[in-house]
């Protein structure tokens, strides 16, 4: 027990309700309910799936999230106080972007919450992971978790005396990642250099197409498109001035569900960004 409390104090952004009578005697929860899509994430990999009482229903989306095909076989709530106290939850992982009237209503209720804000850097969102390991009654498999996500990092970074090239991550709605971003950290230890910052973007924000034009990347780290959509970063690729002007930007494709999580999704965004490194850059 004092090891979570110790843990809880490290993990920056993370605010805690009082915990439960079960908890505080050492026992792992039973039915744990996550209410947002990195945390629906996190229990997939860290939990027994028969602790698993529900997931957020963000977990399904096909283009958002990365644990979509397992989250369909397991039950979903829309994050409402309402359904998580039908479900007789004895720990929920809440987002500090869940509403507070439903994490006060739980509180209220005696449920334990525990509330996360996105981790904006890879050493935060190992301790998160293990965090939540712990807080899921698995802490081995937090460390493997984290062993894991090293490797991954590891095999991902550029050769030696690699010159980064400028790149820009995009959205599918037309968003870039800067500096102070979760994502900006990944593209640094992937070998990319982010052009964010020439452009005055602090933490994530909008890059006008007159800026690409004026100080064009090299790359483009394009978000994929939800089927039938065509959103903003679609309609700036296909626009005249950059097919017309020898901008010369080249373009990866990067999922946008690999770009505000931390934990096991930073497995698949590495290999995502040394896979673009790799085929626009030969190295």
């Amino acid at each position: 027990m004092n090891r979570l409390l110790d843990r809880r104090t490290m993990v920056a952004g993370a605010a805690f309700a009082p915990a439960t009578l079960a908890f505080a005697r050492g026992m792992p929860p039973r039915r744990i309910v996550s209410l947002n899509a990195c945390l629906d994430a996190m229990v997939v990999a860290l939990a027994d799936r028969r602790q698993i009482a529900a997931l957020s229903h963000y977990a399904r989306d096909p283009v958002g999230s990365t644990v979509a095909e397992v989250a369909k076989t397991l039950p979903y709530t829309r994050e409402t106080a309402e359904e998580v106290i039908n479900l007789r939850a004895d720990l929920v992982l809440a987002s500090r972007h869940t509403g507070a009237s439903t994490r006060n209503a739980l509180a209220r209720a005696g449920l334990s919450v525990e509330s996360f804000a996105t981790p904006k850097s890879v050493a935060q969102s190992l301790e998160q992971v293990r965090l939540i390991a712990d807080l899921v009654g698995h802490p081995a498999r937090g460390e493997v978790l984290v062993r894991r996500i090293e490797a991954a990092l590891a095999a991902a970074a550029p050769p030696p005396g690699w010159r980064a090239p400028s790149a820009l991550i995009f959205q599918p709605n037309g968003f870039a990642a800067g500096p102070g971003t979760l994502a900006d950290e990944m593209m640094r230890r992937a070998g990319f250099e982010n052009a964010a910052r020439r452009y005055g973007l602090k933490a994530w924000g909008n890059v006008p197409l007159e800026h690409l034009l004026a100080d064009p990347p090299q790359v483009l780290l394009i978000g994929e498109p939800a089927p039938g959509a065509r959103r903003w970063a679609d309609r700036v690729m296909t626009h005249p001035a950059l097919r017309g002007r020898g901008v010369g930007i080249r373009q990866a494709m990067l999922p946008e569900r690999y770009l505000y999580c931390g934990g096991p999704v930073l497995i698949a965004a590495a290999s995502a960004l040394q896979a673009a490194r790799r085929t626009l850059m030969g190295s």
